[in-house]
């Protein structure tokens, strides 16, 4: 089976549902200046997300919602937890420019393993993170259009997955280096 790896620049906005309200302003906006690129069939988005794009052609509009369960699923009380403040020491200290309530942070498990967590409280001997992605519990609603979309290159494929390799060793936090992924943003990072 041949796979049909298409390259999809879009310009969109993307609101979020949670527990029935949407927002009125866009969480993300991906417009022509900045547009959002992807090359289809190397699972580098939401599928949901390609799903309801793939097909589409230039100058093509589209206004669609990805529920939760499809998207970042439900929030999980259970991955929030306190670690010791000494995880996020250098040379015996805290760099609050850095490690703030708010702030994502790139972490390692234990088998090696990158993700990125997001610092809920500081407290006097722990830091209290939160595991769970930015959109977890939220419903995403994409509403844009399609700026490209025609079969990918060879060459186009292969810098893709080079890019994509290099940020997943940060764990999608590279600072615009994975294409904006660390915003939690661009239909699946």
């Amino acid at each position: 089976m041949e796979i049909d790896n298409k390259y999809i620049t879009l310009a969109y906005q993307l609101y979020t549902i949670e527990d029935g309200e949407e927002d009125e302003e866009p969480v993300e906006v991906a417009n022509r200046r900045h547009p959002f690129q992807f090359i289809s069939g190397l699972n580098l988005v939401l599928s949901k997300f390609e799903e309801n794009v793939r097909d589409l052609a230039r100058g093509d509009e589209f206004d669609f919602v990805i529920p939760c369960a499809d998207a970042y699923g439900e929030f999980n009380e259970e991955l929030m937890f306190d670690v010791p403040e000494s995880v996020f020491m250098v040379d015996g200290k805290i760099d609050f420019n850095y490690i703030h309530e708010g702030a994502v942070v790139p972490m390692m498990g234990e088998d090696g393993s990158r993700f990125n967590a997001t610092i809920i409280e500081i407290k006097k001997d722990a830091v209290t993170i939160d595991l769970n992605h930015p959109r977890a519990g939220q419903d995403l609603h994409f509403v844009g259009h399609v700026i490209e979309s025609r079969p990918a290159t060879n060459e186009e494929i292969s810098e893709m997955l080079n890019t994509t390799s290099e940020c997943a060793g940060c764990g999608g936090s590279c600072e615009g280096g994975c294409g904006g992924c660390s915003g939690g943003g661009c239909g699946g990072c």
